[in-house]
């Protein structure tokens, strides 16, 4: 399965997928402050600039928007092998069809997760550089605080993940329509705003909990249903 995974990887056009990423991550790393000093600075209502504790509430829904670097890797692993006919070529090897979905789709939470957590690392150094050199958050980053991060570093960006599988199977692989699989993860990354317009009141962790949910049954039916959905 490993190998399978690598192999997906170098099947990619690398430099085109590692510049998409250098660009989420420059511009994900600099969102907290930006909201904080651009967004929110005519809201004294808004408290996350109280405390690093507070100011972690912000930069979890940020990293919401590697969504789309995964419904990204959804187009390039999915749909394209489909359009240019490369889908019927792989079903051709002596490989089971499972076998290869279950590759592809472990490859993007596993590229997705990886990115994420390293984008939760930079936005956490530059947000600290960035409160030294201006202090724009009051206090400072206690040992509680830091575990904390590293903790809910770990679940949100496995949470992103398998959200980020959600538009796989209706988008992705039924329809197989580009433009509806980015608009689902653009939906998905703004869901939690709808919420608080619509004032719906829902716990984060337990919306993150659902999205990956709904994520994992996506790619369960794109892996037990890939028999019957046609190779072009």
């Amino acid at each position: 399965m490993l190998k399978l995974i690598e192999l997906e990887w170098r099947k990619l056009e690398r430099k085109k997928v590692i510049g998409e990423v250098v660009i989420y991550w420059a511009i994900l790393m600099f969102l907290p402050v930006f909201f904080l000093q651009v967004v929110f600075a005519d809201m004294p209502e808004v408290t996350y600039a109280e405390s690093y504790a507070a100011m972690m509430k912000l930069m979890l829904p940020i990293q919401m928007g590697f969504l789309l670097f995964g419904a990204s890797l959804i187009n390039h692993v999915f749909i394209e092998p489909y359009k240019n006919k490369t889908m019927a070529l792989f079903f051709g090897y002596p490989l089971s069809r499972k076998k290869l979905f279950t590759a592809k789709a472990l490859f993007i939470v596993s590229a997705v997760f990886f990115c994420t957590v390293v984008s939760f690392l930079l936005s956490g150094i530059t947000t600290y550089a960035i409160d030294l050199a201006f202090d724009v958050i009051d206090g400072t980053p206690t040992a509680p605080d830091l575990m904390a991060f590293g903790v809910r570093t770990i679940i949100h960006s496995a949470a992103v993940a398998f959200a980020s599988l959600i538009p796989l199977f209706l988008f992705g692989i039924w329809r197989r329509a580009v433009i509806p699989t980015v608009v689902c993860a653009i939906f998905l990354m703004q869901f939690p705003n709808f919420l608080g317009l619509l004032r719906i009141a829902l716990n984060p962790d337990l919306l993150y909990a659902l999205l990956s949910v709904l994520g994992a049954i996506s790619a369960y039916l794109s892996v037990k249903l890939v028999n019957k959905i046609g190779d072009v």
